[in-house]
């Protein structure tokens, strides 16, 4: 996987910030996401685009609704927050409990991931010749305001990783943005001994966050 340059990366404490969520921030980055993929660039420009619209909506930890930041004992919970209606992004909320990861997996379209709260470390990995699957470099860890790609077309990006809450004791969460409904999608978990196992992933939450009532939504202060 690729971590993208960072300029900044604010401070942001892994509890829950206080008080109603300034969801006018995602509202904000859905509508230029959606503008951004409308010019259909070339993949590496969407990439370098959305990597700094992400950052700027993961610089601010005061927006996602509470219900889409809830862990679950036994697993990591992917909360969807937005699907473009024509399927050409959708935006997620990975909620981590402590000691939680991700089996071997891709994603077979390209993806973003922000980081919100918490950290994780994304080890990524690469076919061996005899077709087993080995970790590849060392782990990325992604800390709160950074952002990292994946891309089944770049070889230098990857496709192909497995993630992990990086706090021992605390719930991380991180916002991921694909381009596809990335829930529908059918895609593969891999063992070392190179098996494959297909799986469509769905969502853990039935109800979206209402981001267009604007009479409740007002836009926060920068």
């Amino acid at each position: 996987m690729s971590a993208l340059p960072n300029p900044s990366t604010p401070h942001t404490s892994p509890s829950a910030p206080q008080g109603a969520p300034h969801t006018a921030r995602l509202r904000h980055f859905v509508q230029q996401l959606a503008a951004l993929v409308e010019q259909r660039l070339p993949e590496p420009d969407t990439l370098a685009q959305g990597a700094t619209l992400l950052r700027t909506l993961v610089a601010h930890d005061d927006w996602l609704p509470d219900a889409y930041a809830q862990p679950h004992p036994e697993r990591y919970q992917q909360y969807l927050l937005h699907a473009d209606a024509l399927g050409r992004f959708s935006v997620v909320s990975f909620v981590w409990g402590p000691g939680q990861a991700t089996p071997i997996h891709d994603h077979t379209v390209w993806g973003l991931i922000g980081m919100l709260r918490g950290a994780e470390d994304s080890q990524a990995y690469a076919r061996t010749p005899d077709s087993r699957w080995a970790p590849q470099g060392a782990p990325v860890r992604l800390q709160p305001g950074q952002v990292e790609a994946v891309s089944p077309n770049d070889p230098a990006i990857g496709d192909v990783h497995r993630v992990s809450n990086a706090w021992e004791g605390h719930t991380s969460i991180s916002i991921h943005v694909y381009g596809a409904n990335i829930g529908a999608v059918q895609r593969s978990v891999y063992l070392e001994d190179g098996t494959r196992k297909p799986f469509i992933s769905g969502y853990s939450n039935s109800t979206l966050p209402n981001l267009w009532d604007l009479s409740k939504n007002p836009a926060p202060a920068a």
